[in-house]
């Protein structure tokens, strides 16, 4: 009998050969990586990616929160199996466990994405690069740059730490059940050298920034600065949209001191 998708685990099974292959070369399985399949479903992905994947390779992870799917995929015998919550995975441990940085994949339950992204985007120093599938809309919103409506916080935070690189779409007639809503494909690659500050500090700055992002910044960002005591310069005749992220990376910087 069939796996039925389950609608609280935001279940759409990719079945198309052409957007999978597509995927895969994006991928790029190689030599001796310890790469991470989050939600492998049925196994769309995660079928290609073991041809893909030489002798020599480590054995390829996946993270199943469905107890079924679980089991299914345990019966292979050439995957590694954690039953789990992506979110309480601690990746930074699997890193330590195989012994070299972890290559993530995999077609993200669309109603955690951004947790799950704020998640790896705690252990990312532990991550050589980042290849998912999500709702296109997300996508947008963290590859964009600025001045326009898809910039804010989720950019800002993102691409902090990685280059963002959207790669194609993909329509929902090439899912069963098909979702409402077009997906995306986008690579994170993390920065060799990013900028050292408080993670927790540019979030809380960027959330203030962008908490009334149709005002200029004066009335949002500038009430923050000011109760922090900040004696600096910064522009805030401008509006969140308006601002690169170098420059947000610098005023925390500023402000952490």
């Amino acid at each position: 009998m069939g796996h039925v998708a389950r609608k609280r685990f935001g279940q759409h099974f990719l079945t198309d050969k052409a957007i999978i292959d597509g995927i895969i070369d994006a991928i790029g399985p190689g030599e001796d990586q310890a790469m991470v399949e989050i939600g492998p479903g049925l196994g769309a992905m995660t079928l290609p990616l073991l041809q893909r994947l030489p002798a020599s390779s480590q054995p390829l992870t996946v993270i199943e929160l469905d107890r079924d799917l679980a089991a299914r995929m345990r019966k292979r015998g050439d995957v590694t199996v954690i039953e789990s919550d992506v979110l309480k995975v601690d990746f930074a441990a699997l890193a330590a466990e195989r012994g070299r940085k972890l290559k993530v994949v995999g077609n993200l339950p669309y109603n955690i994405s951004s947790p799950i992204l704020f998640h790896l985007l705690g252990v990312v120093d532990h991550v050589v690069d980042q290849t998912f599938m999500l709702q296109k809309e997300v996508v947008d919103r963290m590859a964009a740059g600025p001045g326009g409506k898809d910039y804010g916080r989720l950019s800002v935070m993102l691409q902090w730490r990685y280059d963002v690189e959207a790669l194609f779409d993909v329509p929902p007639e090439a899912f069963d059940p098909p979702p409402r809503v077009d997906s995306a494909i986008v690579r994170m690659v993390p920065l060799s050298a990013p900028a050292r500050i408080d993670e927790a500090l540019l979030s809380e700055l960027v959330a203030s920034a962008f908490s009334q992002r149709r005002k200029l910044l004066r009335h949002s960002l500038g009430k923050w600065l000011e109760a922090r005591g900040f004696g600096g310069t910064f522009d805030l005749q401008r509006r969140a949209e308006e601002v690169p992220v170098a420059e947000f990376v610098a005023l925390a910087q500023a402000v952490q001191g």
